[in-house]
């Protein structure tokens, strides 16, 4: 009993945060869950990158059949701050994006907000993420989700071969013709739902007070948030 009671707290060891703060024990010793976190729980991660500027119905669709699908026990939706490969002159900052995001997930349990690159050295690089997570939580096992357009370049990814090693990456498609990489350990998926739904295309709807369609494409909160934020405008 003691165990599942471990299990079922917020488990953030300093660098994951759930959408909602309610769920964690106030007298728990801080240094007691992180030691725990570190050396005894076991989990299967699925790191799920992006700017997530902003978090939208698409990415939680995609992470959700993960999740459902495949052996991964939570997502974790890491934001980068500044990707070598992403250059958006309406970024909004990375805390701001984090806030969303934990508001968007607050009703997944499985799901988590990282923020960890936002101290790590710019630009932001997976491998060193990924070193970082080995390192902090070495007991985790750590997979890549990511989709079919950017594992094409996979191999101009610095230190690719260090990445490909330790972790297993799952591949959904964001085009119709997907050229796939000869790698063992890519995993590629055609039955992800995939909503056509992008980020930059509702930084235009919001530019134009297109709040109506706004609406149907990011989960209730992050609507509020964004109309009296006035983000994006």
């Amino acid at each position: 009993i003691f165990f599942i009671y471990l299990c079922n707290l917020r488990r953030d060891a300093g660098v994951v945060d759930r959408g909602g703060l309610e769920n964690r024990c106030t007298f728990w010793y801080p240094g007691f869950e992180s030691l725990f976190l570190r050396f005894v729980l076991f989990m299967y991660i699925g790191l799920y990158f992006g700017s997530f500027n902003p978090i939208h119905n698409g990415h939680l669709a995609i992470a959700q059949y993960m999740q459902t699908n495949y052996p991964l026990d939570e997502i974790w939706f890491v934001i980068s701050p500044n990707s070598p490969f992403k250059q958006v002159e309406d970024m909004l900052e990375a805390e701001k994006r984090l806030h969303l995001l934990k508001l968007a997930i607050e009703n997944y349990p499985f799901f988590r907000a990282s923020n960890i690159e936002f101290d790590m050295p710019l630009p932001s690089y997976t491998y060193r993420t990924l070193r970082k997570l080995r390192a902090d939580m070495p007991n985790n096992q750590y997979a890549l989700i990511m989709g079919s357009d950017n594992i094409d370049n996979i191999t101009q990814w610095k230190n690719y071969m260090e990445i490909l090693q330790f972790h297993t990456i799952y591949v959904y498609p964001r085009q119709k013709d997907v050229k796939k990489q000869s790698f063992s350990n890519i995993i590629y998926t055609n039955h992800v739902p995939i909503l056509p739904i992008s980020a930059s295309a509702i930084r235009v709807l919001i530019s134009q007070c297109q709040w109506d369609k706004v609406s149907e494409l990011v989960p209730y909160k992050v609507l509020c948030e964004l109309k009296s934020r006035k983000y994006y405008k």
